[in-house]
């Protein structure tokens, strides 16, 4: 069902996406009298579809192969690669009749709906939900890193300061955000009264995309009481109860829940001696770590602080504009990234079963809205790119030809088309092989 569920949701999410951008382009023909012969949700290659009806001389209809969706515009070159019109002399509904600001605006109306429904998204999510994230300058016990974060030096108990001179005031926004996971960014740490600085090396995107962000660190967490207990669990067997204070394992103090979880993966498959509080008086219970490294223990751990905002409805405006746009910016940098070398582009780019992944098995709204802007923002950036077959292609062809004064060949638009199809082609290949073997 999980699977259905996030399924469901990748399909649903990237199908309001396509329609909304192929309904830029179909606006624009329109405003400019140029008539749009189909209007298709998916691809439908060699004929294939699974529905469709016409409407005011347009096809609309849903393809059988989700890679996308296009609109058809009379006297165009595009991914239907269909040339016979172009043999004919050109009719005043055409494409390629009309002036080539108008052509351009037509181009560009699929990447400014993207952008529109991006800033809309994350202009609503900041009205209804505001913003909240962990006060980082409230962690009275710093921070537990993981994989990543001891790697680069990060110790247990480390109060992350400043990033690249500014206060890291919340953790997610700050700590976890795109200047440290983008890389090169210096870290100012306290460690038992002293100040440190520990630089960020510029190829962390790739230990992130492997691990995940919470792999670099996570607020430390002092440890309260026992608040559940597995059934037919190791913690059962122990005579664990709900409210027992954890006081150490085989003799080391464990007040962090780091410790405790450390102390636990240390003796796997070898018997422990747990020091527990209870109705203050202090117990040992005996028991076994099995090779889950887990004795089935949910553990009450303090309360981390938090900041919260709240907006009114024009103050989210320009929230949700700089969280839309920082997506831009993010997109940008690991591109460049990718072509410095710093970032394989195996480990950054994901496919259709990586996009799903994000989904998630559960359904989510203010999740699933989160990515449907998120992802509005990365098609506009990457339809912007001036590969052929892309819209970016075209409005790169169409300013070449406005500088010029004369447009550029049918049959270089048409050659470079099928290139830019190619590229395409090989790129979904190259993510969607990237996502299995990932998976």
């Amino acid at each position: 069902m999980g699977t259905l569920v996030m399924i469901g949701q990748v399909v649903l999410g990237l199908s309001i996406l396509i329609i909304l951008h192929e309904l830029g382009h179909f606006l624009a023909a329109r405003a400019f009298g140029i008539k749009v012969e189909k209007f298709y949700l998916f691809f439908d290659a060699w004929g294939v579809k699974l529905f469709k009806f016409t409407y005011k001389g347009c096809e609309y209809g849903i393809g059988w192969l989700p890679l996308g969706g296009y609109v058809k515009i009379a006297g165009m070159i595009d991914e239907s690669m269909d040339t016979a019109q172009l043999k004919q002399e050109p009719q005043p509904w055409e494409f390629r009749s009309k002036p080539a600001w108008q052509r351009l605006i037509v181009m560009l109306g699929g990447i400014i709906v993207n952008v529109v429904v991006g800033i809309v998204v994350f202009w609503m999510l900041a009205f209804s939900y505001g913003e909240s994230d962990i006060d980082n300058s409230k962690l009275a016990y710093g921070v537990v890193p993981g994989i990543i974060g001891k790697e680069i030096g990060i110790q247990p108990g480390d109060k992350i300061l400043m990033v690249n001179g500014k206060p890291a005031v919340a953790f997610r926004t700050d700590v976890l955000g795109a200047d440290v996971m983008m890389g090169d960014a210096v870290l100012t740490i306290e460690r038992q009264g002293d100040r440190k600085e520990i630089n960020v090396p510029s190829d962390i995107l790739n230990k992130v995309a492997e691990h995940k962000v919470l792999e670099f660190a996570e607020p430390r967490r002092k440890m309260k009481s026992v608040g559940k207990i597995e059934k037919g669990s190791e913690a059962e067997r122990m005579q664990f109860q709900v409210g027992d204070s954890i006081l150490a394992v085989n003799g080391t103090p464990t007040v962090f829940f780091d410790q405790f979880s450390e102390e636990i993966k240390k003796n796997v498959h070898k018997p422990i001696n747990v020091s527990v509080m209870r109705d203050g008086q202090e117990l040992s219970l005996a028991g076994r770590v099995d090779s889950t490294a887990t004795v089935g223990v949910s553990l009450i751990t303090e309360d981390l602080p938090i900041i919260a905002h709240t907006y009114g409805f024009l103050e989210s405006l320009p929230i949700g504009t700089k969280r839309a746009f920082e997506v831009i910016t993010v997109n940008i940098k690991g591109f460049g990234k990718i072509f410095k070398g710093d970032v394989r582009a195996d480990k950054a780019l994901s496919g259709p079963v990586g996009i799903a992944k994000m989904f998630g098995t559960e359904v989510n709204w203010l999740k699933f809205w989160g990515l449907v802007g998120m992802l509005s923002m990365a098609l506009a950036f990457m339809n912007l790119l001036p590969i052929p077959a892309l819209d970016g292609g075209h409005v790169l062809f169409l300013l070449v030809e406005m500088i010029q004064g004369k447009p550029l060949s049918d049959n270089f638009l048409e050659k470079a088309q099928m290139v830019g199809f190619f590229i395409l082609i090989a790129l979904m290949l190259f993510t969607l092989g990237n996502d299995i073997i990932k998976w």
